[in-house]
């Protein structure tokens, strides 16, 4: 038998780091293992394994961030370039779209909603109403980012949820800015839309989305140039 070659053994290893980002066990803003526990968990040396996060920083999978880790930032490889590209995007811009993709996605959710989707969105409304809000804690602005995503995967429109994750990013970045200079937690509105999804009305959840996202861009000026990207 052939023995397996070390660029043949990097490419399985990629694969099986890519599969448990796909698989939604190291969701999109989460830390993966450190090099120690994924060497154990792959069964391979620390080279091997650093080359294959690499592979996925690379495809933008992954981002290293000095002094705490290697976080998901995409899904998938187009995830990963679509982040990239609204990295460098306007506050403004990124929440114009938000509310598109928040208000569409809020009504599909209050449509297909499951008995899963209710439970967990119900747990994170309550994790997300416990935080404070009034040091931009990362811990709050992870609970808001979790919550709107949930109503997301609630829409069971895995293509949306991928586009979604891409921005998630930059949505975090924004938040946290906006957070910085107010700490308004909109908590009313939130458990608004919340229950409208869970009560299944569609119009209900699109509305109070749009209003809640209508009112963080107002807080922003108007341009009426293109924005230099």
């Amino acid at each position: 038998m052939q023995p397996v070659r070390r660029t043949s053994l990097i490419a399985q290893v990629t694969e099986q780091l890519r599969a448990e980002i796909r698989s939604g066990r190291w969701p999109v803003g989460r830390r993966i293992p450190t090099e120690p526990e994924l060497t154990e968990l792959t069964g391979t040396g620390r080279n091997t394994v650093r080359e294959a996060v690499q592979a996925l920083v690379h495809a933008g999978m992954l981002e290293r961030r000095q002094g705490s880790g290697t976080y998901v930032i995409a899904t998938s490889e187009v995830g990963g370039t679509l982040a990239k590209y609204f990295a460098d995007a306007h506050e403004r811009d990124i929440l114009e779209l938000r509310q598109a993709l928040d208000t569409t996605a809020a009504g599909l959710a209050a449509r297909r909603r499951d008995d899963a989707d209710i439970a967990s969105l119900r747990s994170l409304l309550a994790e997300r109403s416990n935080r404070n809000w009034s040091e931009a804690d990362p811990v709050a602005i992870a609970a808001d980012v979790e919550l709107h995503r949930a109503i997301v995967v609630a829409s069971h429109n895995a293509v949306y949820l991928e586009f979604y994750d891409s921005l998630l990013p930059v949505i975090e970045q924004v938040i946290h800015a906006r957070t910085a200079k107010s700490d308004d937690a909109y908590d009313t509105e939130h458990a608004e839309l919340v229950q409208a999804v869970i009560d299944g009305d569609s119009e209900r959840a699109m509305r109070a989305t749009s209003c809640f996202l209508g009112s963080l861009i107002a807080e922003y000026p108007d341009r009426a140039e293109s924005p230099d990207r």
